[in-house]
């Protein structure tokens, strides 16, 4: 079970700020669409925030354009005092599938990251700490294709906070896992969270994984996205998932997205 956060865990992360943000795409055949429409969001220093909405929202829009792959159409986004306008490896970002390199170990995939910047040399040490981080240490010089699905995704976890972001951003990192793998993962997640202090934002699917990991959760309108209500997760951790609190917040979030007895995809 995963505690709350110890007050001497390293405090890598940063504030967010996204403000007025909306994004216009247009289709091959010159059509456009609104994908996000104005949305305004605020993620304290550490915090872990989740967002949840039907799908074609724009939650995954939003991560790209906090990650600086994206331009909005309009608005602003921030970490701290610095406006994105560009990748950074301040902004770690983390899909569904690790994407790792197939022809490459462990060891190497998570220094993957250290030789794109020029500083392996400097921080030649580092692989092998975020391997550990992430329980793989027996598995360092293991190729991707040996590897579980879980464990795949814990080295991506580890690649992306070897470069100690400010910021790391969650695009349904679990949802391809089977079901106990991911509770399992959400713990491990927790528990990197709780250890590094790094600003998470996770988008899911998963009302339960949305409730279970969160300070926050934010609900996002069908398209065009907004952010239509944000939610304080009061439970105290570490929070049982048949707790009545639990069941409580659950039904009110099915209620608040009309899809009680349903799924939010």
């Amino acid at each position: 079970m995963v505690t709350a956060p110890a007050a001497n865990a390293a405090a890598e992360g940063s504030s967010l700020r996204v403000r007025d943000v909306s994004k216009r795409f247009v289709s091959p055949d010159g059509a456009e669409f609104l994908a996000l429409k104005s949305a305004s969001l605020e993620v304290g220093a550490g915090e872990l925030v989740s967002l949840i909405g039907p799908s074609g929202c724009g939650k995954s829009t939003l991560l790209r354009l906090i990650a600086g792959l994206d331009t909005p159409s309009a608005g602003e986004l921030y970490v701290g005092t610095e406006r994105i306008i560009s990748p950074s490896a301040s902004r770690g970002l983390v899909f569904q599938d690790p994407n790792l390199f197939p022809w490459l170990t462990v060891r190497r995939n998570v220094q993957a990251g250290l030789v794109a910047r020029g500083v392996l040399h400097e921080k030649h040490h580092e692989p092998d700490e975020f391997i550990r981080l992430v329980g793989l240490e027996s598995f360092a010089n293991t190729f991707p294709h040996h590897l579980s699905g879980g464990m795949a995704q814990r080295v991506a976890l580890a690649r992306a906070l070897i470069n100690h972001p400010k910021i790391l951003l969650l695009d349904e990192p679990l949802g391809a896992l089977d079901a106990f793998t991911r509770m399992r993962m959400q713990d491990e997640v927790l528990r990197l969270w709780q250890t590094r202090r790094t600003t998470m934002l996770l988008v899911t699917h998963d009302i339960d994984e949305a409730i279970y990991m969160s300070d926050r959760i934010v609900i996002m309108s069908p398209r065009p996205g907004r952010i239509e209500r944000i939610i304080e997760v009061g439970i105290e951790r570490p929070r049982e998932r048949s707790s009545a609190e639990f069941l409580k917040l659950r039904g009110g979030i099915l209620d608040m997205l009309h899809f009680a007895g349903g799924e939010t995809a």
